[in-house]
């Protein structure tokens, strides 16, 4: 085993031609990464996919245990797969949850993204809040910034996640039976959680020993 400890970019673009040394690539990044791997390299290629990951905030969570999941998954470690990239609230929760949201969104250093319902709700609060593009709900941050959208219910939270999400780690945080098992039911992701962060999702938590970029 040898360690290439330069982290300069074309160092990579090197080792991609070194197919008489090296028999097989698995980079181990975001999507750029991969993409300059699959487009470059004389050497056969395994990309692991990306996590765009969501969170679905019901209208019988309460405030307190939401935020506390809520900044598990988006803080912990933001630049890791399975951290939390979009936070959908359910309209009827957005008075009595965003204020206490934005305090704490400022207290972690969080920058929010937010659709034009929520935003005007959260422009009125301490954290840095701007108007989200639509191609972010596509993308992985891998930092200290989080969508935020509202939805008329969980149809619309689920057709969110269809829509933009990548089949990795997805949840519902709810205090109702029938909510939680509707989501379970219709969100097609590896990980689905109820009242549980994204970053649980890992080869060791699962029992399934280390894995290879988001192969879990």
């Amino acid at each position: 085993m040898q360690v290439i400890e330069n982290p300069d970019r074309e160092l990579v673009n090197q080792l991609l031609k070194l197919d008489r040394y090296v028999d097989m690539l698995i980079p181990r990044g975001g999507a750029g990464l991969h993409k300059l791997c699959r487009e470059n390299s004389t050497i056969p290629v395994i990309t692991g996919g990306i996590g765009v990951c969501h969170l679905y905030l019901d209208e019988t969570m309460e405030t307190d245990a939401a935020l506390e999941v809520i900044v598990n998954a988006k803080k912990q470690r933001p630049s890791a797969c399975k951290s939390l990239e979009t936070l959908l609230i359910h309209r009827d929760q957005a008075e009595r949850f965003i204020p206490a949201f934005l305090q704490r969104m400022a207290q972690d250093n969080i920058a929010l993204h937010a659709d034009e319902n929520a935003l005007a709700l959260q422009q009125q609060g301490p954290a840095s809040v701007v108007a989200v593009q639509m191609h972010h709900y596509d993308d992985e941050w891998l930092s200290n910034d989080l969508n935020v959208k509202l939805v008329a219910d969980l149809d619309e939270a689920v057709a969110h996640i269809r829509a933009h999400g990548t089949q990795h780690s997805d949840g519902i945080l709810t205090r109702s039976i029938g909510n939680a098992n509707s989501f379970v039911n219709q969100v097609d992701s590896s990980a689905v959680y109820v009242n549980a962060s994204t970053r649980f999702t890992d080869g060791g938590q699962f029992g399934l020993g280390a894995e290879v970029a988001v192969s879990t």
